[in-house]
């Protein structure tokens, strides 16, 4: 039997990280490129350290573990894992804080939907983002609040996921279209890339609005994106969306989280959710031009983050806000949310149209 690989370890912005098994395959080789492994997954994270930790401080981060690897036939369990310990399963979340977290990690309280409560992990520097992936992290998702008030959002996110026949192409299409509207208003979006086939608008707003607020403007937002193309779509059941680019509101509700800029997906070829300056975008027809092994020249060629500004000049929630009252003036109210939360004030009946019962006739 073969001897375990000694470990192998890495510096982290001046903190040492003790990566072991290191040489394990977490990408197999595919048409994409040759395998990943665990110690290749740790230096890329170090090698992207400004972007992540940016993406990620102070917030509560649930990590998105595969320590077996992103091998074929394995699957994501929805259950996240207790205790500091993942359920049984290839792949899983991990919200609570993991046995084993350095002294120099820092976590955080939060409350959940359901009214648990949690310490989460709230990265404050590359080392702790290092110590994650060599625990088997593959892509963080961190919260829109930070841990200096975990009631007020600072991040809206408009997340553009195809849907039916569309695809990439149709989702950077519609993100110009949300560029204009925020253009419109006074506001400045930042664009990325979700590292799958959507993509990601990120609204960097002053941390005064509950998350209800966040989510409401979301709404005023996406349908004032269906007034403006019929390509779009807020509508909740998958049955209702047809062909077109979902906006998925719910995303600003509160525990609900995106993959982070600079996250790796677990998909072949180590793809990960790259931030993009605007102009880039429109050259853009494949995600998969962004991978582990492709961001660090990137970021070299380019001169640093595309993101590096993203909180220099926080922004008013007021003009979508705005777009929210004038839909309630309309008669439009509120969008279902996710199944996992109890009945919220203002929400319509939680019913799949074509199982409700109660709007068939005869």
């Amino acid at each position: 039997m073969a001897g375990k690989t000694a470990a192998v370890v890495v510096d982290a912005g001046g903190r040492e990280v003790k990566v072991s098994s290191a040489d394990r395959v977490i990408y197999p080789a595919s048409e994409h490129g040759p395998e990943v492994t665990k110690l290749e997954v740790v230096e890329y994270y170090v090698a992207v350290g400004d972007g992540i930790v940016r993406a990620l401080r102070d917030r509560p981060t649930a990590l998105e573990r595969w320590p077996k690897g992103v091998q074929p036939g394995m699957t994501l369990t929805a259950r996240e894992a207790t205790h500091g310990r993942g359920p049984q399963g290839d792949a899983f979340y991990q919200k609570r804080v993991m046995r084993g977290m350095p002294d120099w990690a820092r976590s955080v309280r939060v409350h959940f939907p359901t009214g648990r409560t949690a310490e989460e992990l709230c990265p404050d520097h590359v080392a702790v983002v290092a110590w994650a992936a060599q625990m088997g992290t593959i892509t963080f998702h961190p919260g829109p609040a930070r841990r200096a008030d975990l009631d007020r959002p600072d991040e809206l996110r408009i997340d553009l996921d195809p849907h039916g026949d569309t695809g990439f192409v149709d989702a950077v299409r519609e993100a110009g279209t949300v560029r204009e509207l925020l253009g419109d208003l006074g506001l400045r979006g930042h664009v990325k890339t979700s590292g799958k086939n959507g993509v990601h608008v990120y609204v960097r707003v002053e941390p005064r609005w509950t998350f209800t607020d966040v989510r409401h403007a979301a709404i005023g937002l996406g349908r004032e994106l269906e007034r403006r193309s019929d390509r779009v779509t807020t509508a909740w059941w998958k049955e209702e969306r047809g062909d077109r680019i979902f906006v998925d509101v719910n995303q600003n509700a509160r525990d609900r989280t995106i993959a982070s800029a600079y996250s790796l997906r677990p998909k072949q070829g180590a793809p990960a959710s790259f931030p993009l300056r605007w102009d880039e975008l429109a050259d853009v027809d494949d995600p998969m031009a962004f991978t582990l092994r492709t961001i660090p020249d990137l970021l070299a060629e380019r001169g640093g983050d595309a993101w590096a500004d993203i909180d220099d000049e926080p922004q008013s929630l007021e003009p979508l806000l705005d777009l929210w009252r004038a839909d309630l003036e309309r008669g439009l109210g509120d969008l279902p949310y996710p199944p996992e939360y109890p009945k919220m004030p203002g929400e319509p009946k939680r019913v799949q149209p074509s199982k409700d019962t109660r709007n068939k006739q005869g």
